[in-house]
């Protein structure tokens, strides 16, 4: 089962109202679009974490893959990181109930402003291989956003 929901009211980042839950714009479209929760300003060559107080649930095989949007290179945004991984054992974890963030960067040379509502990335639900004789280095995350390296 994969679906969107918003996370608990103690992992919630913002105070705004309820977050506008990620949508395929077309039929077609391979990509989930997330949503500002508020308006924030990235400065020129500087990075901004935004949170979306959405959480992703998947199933054990699956990830989801945080992208750019073709539009943002036009205002020269791009992510942080290029492309995000979100496990699916990131799901309501203990430390952000799997809070959704996109670290962006503005590599312009003037600042840019999201505006409440203006897309911010997207998701793509994607199926990983596993080798046959896999070797797990442990089994259970602990930390929610960048912890991977902190498992039990």
């Amino acid at each position: 089962m994969r679906k969107f929901e918003i996370v608990r009211k103690d992992a919630i980042k913002y105070e705004v109202d309820k977050p506008q839950m990620p949508i395929r714009s077309t039929l077609k479209s391979a990509g989930y679009d997330f949503f500002a929760p508020l308006e924030f300003t990235i400065e020129a060559n500087n990075t901004y974490l935004v949170w979306t107080n959405i959480k992703a649930k998947m199933m054990d095989d699956e990830f989801l893959m945080l992208c750019s949007t073709s539009g943002m290179g036009k205002r020269g945004i791009k992510m942080t990181n290029s492309i995000g991984i979100v496990d699916a054992d990131y799901y309501s974890n203990e430390s952000n109930d799997g809070n959704i963030g996109f670290s962006l960067h503005n590599t312009f040379n003037q600042s840019y402003t999201f505006k409440k509502g203006e897309k911010i990335g997207q998701g793509i639900f994607m199926k990983f291989l596993a080798c046959t004789e896999d070797n797990v280095k442990n089994i259970e995350r602990i930390g929610g956003y960048g912890s991977t390296d902190k498992l039990n």
